[in-house]
């Protein structure tokens, strides 16, 4: 019998320029630019109150910046100049802009300060895509 190797693969870091519309799986380093509270509402769901945090928070690297959706606990990561992880992140399509998001699938994580600097005359979310059907005969 062949012998597998179940070791973790080393993780490919994508920039924030080769980004693209229903992409997923990116695992990008990036710093937080600013960080807007949009949604938090507690509701009862059980014994104890949960709440339900959105943040938006402008991310970039040196090619460019995003918005990335941060969701409740990962809210308080995303401070305003951290250098943040983000592992498994995914792009969502809102009003024809693109956000960048990790679902419970994938992680965030507050890592050491980066070296780059962003490059804040690239702004991913502010590029409108508009769905198109290809039809092939």
């Amino acid at each position: 019998m062949a012998e597998s190797k179940s070791g973790l693969r080393k993780p490919v870091f994508t920039k924030i320029e080769q980004l693209r519309p229903g992409t997923s799986g990116h695992t990008l380093t990036v710093k937080v630019v600013s960080s807007k509270m949009v949604l938090q509402k507690g509701r009862p769901d059980g014994p104890q109150v949960r709440q339900m945090r959105i943040a938006e928070c402008l991310v970039g690297d040196e090619t460019g910046m995003i918005i990335f959706t941060a969701r409740n606990d990962q809210v308080d990561l995303m401070k305003e100049g951290s250098t943040v992880v983000l592992r498994n992140a995914k792009i969502d399509m809102f009003k024809g802009s693109m956000r960048l998001a990790v679902d419970k699938w994938g992680r965030v994580e507050v890592t050491e300060p980066a070296s780059f600097s962003v490059k804040e005359d690239s702004n991913l979310s502010l590029v409108e895509y508009e769905l198109v059907n290809v039809v092939e005969e």
